[in-house]
């Protein structure tokens, strides 16, 4: 019984480990734009996984050092795709492998098969990754030109109010959604809600020069 309750306990601190970390640096991030949000994406979790992989905290760990070893080897050894792609299709860590899968191809400029990989990681689960597929896909729609689209991803993220992902980051999304699809007006509206309710964070900050820019843009 012991036992049992001990690897609860290792596996509860083990993703509250990682969530707290990524949520730490995803709100820190500069990066905004699909490319770098994959970039970052690849910090946060990289980062965590090392901060969790040093307590031993739990042996699957092994599987994320070897995934993210490999996604983070694909310039210099692009050979290693397939066997990325192997652990991508099987295991616990499965939708984080599509994840990293598809920051690989955002990164190539290949978005088709970017969103072939987020496709994959369905709704049954909606935690910090599956939100940010989520929210990959958005900026993938917008680079597309796909705003209503993008717009209405980032809706859906705001109505469900994930706790595992910052609001100001998908309101941020949004208003730049808006701001390149010409709604300057609408944009700005949603800039200044993230001043507002944000004021502390870094969005928060980043919007009040967003805001002030097309205030007198107008």
């Amino acid at each position: 019984m012991k036992k049992v309750v001990k690897k609860q306990l290792k596996e509860d601190e083990f993703v509250s480990t990682l969530t707290k970390v990524l949520r730490f640096i995803q709100s820190h991030t500069r990066e905004i734009t699909v490319g770098a949000a994959a970039v970052a994406f690849l910090a946060l979790v990289y980062v965590g996984l090392r901060l969790i992989e040093a307590r031993n905290l739990r042996k699957e760990s092994r599987i994320l050092t070897q995934m993210l070893d490999l996604r983070a080897g694909l310039v210099s050894k692009p050979e290693s795709l397939a066997e990325l792609e192997k652990l991508a299709g099987k295991g616990k860590f499965s939708r984080l492998g599509y994840v990293l899968l598809a920051t690989h191809w955002i990164e190539q400029g290949d978005l088709a098969k970017a969103k072939v990989s987020l496709e994959k990681i369905g709704p049954e689960r909606k935690d910090f990754i599956y939100y940010q597929a989520q929210d990959l896909m958005a900026q993938i729609l917008i680079r597309e030109k796909e705003f209503d689209r993008a717009i209405a991803v980032y809706d859906r993220i705001y109505k469900e109010n994930p706790g595992e992902y910052g609001l100001d980051v998908v309101l941020f999304h949004k208003a730049e959604a808006l701001e390149k699809k010409g709604e300057t007006e609408e944009a700005a509206e949603v800039y200044k809600k993230i001043q507002t309710d944000f004021p502390q964070s870094y969005f928060g900050y980043e919007a009040s020069g967003k805001a002030r820019k097309l205030g007198s843009g107008r």
